[in-house]
């Protein structure tokens, strides 16, 4: 038997050091644990695809929670179907030590386990649909009180026009300008043409 570890954080800002601790002591090798920074909306994710491409029948595989293998109740119950019926893995949920598919593989704990997993992909995919609903309305009140969402614009030179018209007459290169005013190239395209059509010109 072999034995692997699937690690998932939802983007490439978080931290997957807590689910790796996790998995410490459970005779997992380095190479045999695989991770994924990115959402778990769906199963196009390298590292989750090529663990099942390489797991085999009879091959343990540890997930800390079952959020991490997914936040839809239905992609997990298929997913989850398809670790242990199709590839023939076990599996265990560090979180939960119930659902470990090693134990009780009789008729009563097939069941038991089924149920624990059906109500853990409910209660998964509740909780997201109710923080998804909590943000939708927290930035709508935050728009109500007028607060601006999203990256703060970048403040211009006062002399952001005159800059523009020395670009334009090449006096100025363009590192220089992005330099002078101190945006990206496209953060200038975009503030320049806003410029121009304020001035009722074309862009």
């Amino acid at each position: 038997m072999r034995t692997f570890g699937y690690v998932r954080v939802s983007s490439k800002e978080q931290n997957e050091d807590r689910q790796i601790l996790a998995m410490e002591g459970l005779s997992i090798l380095p190479c045999n644990v695989f991770v994924d920074k990115q959402s778990g909306k769906d199963f196009e994710r390298p590292a989750y695809k090529r663990l099942v491409k390489t797991l085999r029948c009879g091959d343990l595989v540890y997930i800390k929670s079952i959020d991490r293998l997914g936040r839809n109740y239905e992609d997990i119950q298929t997913q989850w179907r398809i670790l242990t019926k199709e590839k023939g893995v076990d599996i265990v949920v560090i979180d939960l030590p119930l659902l470990d598919t090693r134990r009780d593989k009789d008729l009563i704990g097939t069941l038991i386990s089924d149920i624990i997993l059906s109500l853990l992909s409910f209660f998964a995919q509740s909780e997201r649909e109710t923080i998804r609903r909590r943000q939708a309305e927290g930035i709508a009140a935050a728009k109500v009180r007028g607060v601006q969402l999203g990256r703060p614009i970048k403040p211009l030179p006062d002399n952001f026009p005159e800059l523009v018209a020395q670009w334009g007459n090449k006096k100025l290169s363009r590192e220089e300008i992005l330099k002078k005013c101190r945006i990206s190239q496209a953060t200038f395209y975009r503030r320049r043409a806003k410029h121009r059509m304020a001035q009722g010109k074309t862009v």
